[in-house]
């Protein structure tokens, strides 16, 4: 058996008819007779050929029928649930989703970039972990639509779909303020992101407002991943003054602070942005939200866009909620 993909040239010689007419046949054009278009299919279902739909719309100076997802670290379930609700809004139009992971290295995100370009994809879907948008600005300036998602850019104004990050921030710290506590902790991701930007600034207001002016003390920011979460957690926990209270700045950072802490009787009191999976067993307080609308709110914006919507950009922030739970229900 030939492990070769059956070509143009393979449908043309088994119908005993030319490469031209075969094309006609498979690209649906009309002045070919039906019994002979009837003998290319029948040859081409028994060879499993298949044709180059990308090939056959760059040649026609068009883009592929692709959207690309360009997110951080594929492990993350925040980023799985985003590319589902993308997916599901380009499902109905006849759009497929490629998605592309950076592992927050800005450098792999302008490689990816390039490549996604390079396969004409019809428009961007991007988490960004970069500062510099000049490489999706002129992308987009040459007419393939770009959505930022969850990050905003600085540098760029294009649509973009976020999450009340200063809302959910301030209610967290002002729940923990109300059962008692003045000495509260945050550890956060990457300083050079947006989110984690806009939540360290809502933070510290929420902080301020409350007559706590010394509250950097308290911050550990560059916890991306479990272990350094984990490892920033237990420098709060055995700084001279600690904190009786922790905000958490996203779900993989929660969880590292829950590995840290597991086997301390001083623990804190936890508040954690983004809801997980068993955050409700574990008696976890989170701020919520969803993932899927904000993969189905940028999709939608790139179908606007991809179908010659040239409006001014759009800028969508998306609700969260507070969800106390055991982690933070009792009174200091």
């Amino acid at each position: 058996m030939s492990t070769e993909r059956p070509t143009l040239r393979a449908v043309a010689e088994r119908s005993g008819v030319s490469m031209k007419t075969v094309s006609r046949v498979v690209n649906g054009e009309r002045y070919v007779a039906a019994d002979t278009a009837e003998r290319v299919l029948a040859a081409a279902a028994e060879l499993g050929f298949r044709p180059n739909t990308l090939a056959r719309e760059l040649r026609a100076g068009g883009r592929s029928a692709t959207v690309g997802l360009v997110t951080g670290d594929v492990a993350n379930p925040f980023y799985s649930r985003i590319a589902r609700g993308a997916e599901h809004a380009l499902r109905a139009p006849g759009l497929s989703l490629l998605s592309a992971s950076t592992d927050e290295d800005a450098d792999r995100e302008r490689t990816l970039v390039a490549q996604l370009v390079e396969r004409r994809v019809g428009g961007l879907l991007v988490v960004s972990a970069d500062d510099d948008h000049s490489l999706l600005a002129r992308e987009r300036a040459l007419g393939t639509p770009v959505v930022f998602l969850d990050r905003s850019p600085t540098d760029v104004d294009v649509d973009s779909v976020v999450l009340d990050n200063a809302g959910g921030m301030r209610s967290a710290v002002e729940h923990l303020l109300e059962r008692g506590h003045r000495r509260i902790g945050l550890i956060g991701d990457l300083s050079r992101l947006s989110t984690h930007r806009a939540r360290v600034e809502a933070f510290g207001e929420a902080m301020r407002d409350a007559g706590v002016e010394d509250w950097e003390r308290w911050v550990r920011s560059d916890s991306h991943d479990l272990d350094e979460a984990s490892r920033s957690a237990v420098s709060l926990a055995e700084s001279p003054e600690p904190p009786t209270a922790v905000v958490t700045t996203n779900n993989r950072i929660t969880t590292g602070a829950l590995r840290a802490y597991a086997d301390r009787v001083d623990r804190p009191a936890l508040v954690g942005f983004d809801d997980f999976e068993l955050a409700d067993v574990l008696g976890i307080s989170v701020i919520a939200h969803e993932p899927e609308a904000m993969g189905r709110v940028g999709a939608g914006e790139l179908l606007a866009r991809i179908a010659g919507d040239d409006g001014p950009p759009r800028h969508h922030v998306l609700p969260v909620r507070l969800v106390v739970r055991a982690s933070s229900s009792t009174p200091r």
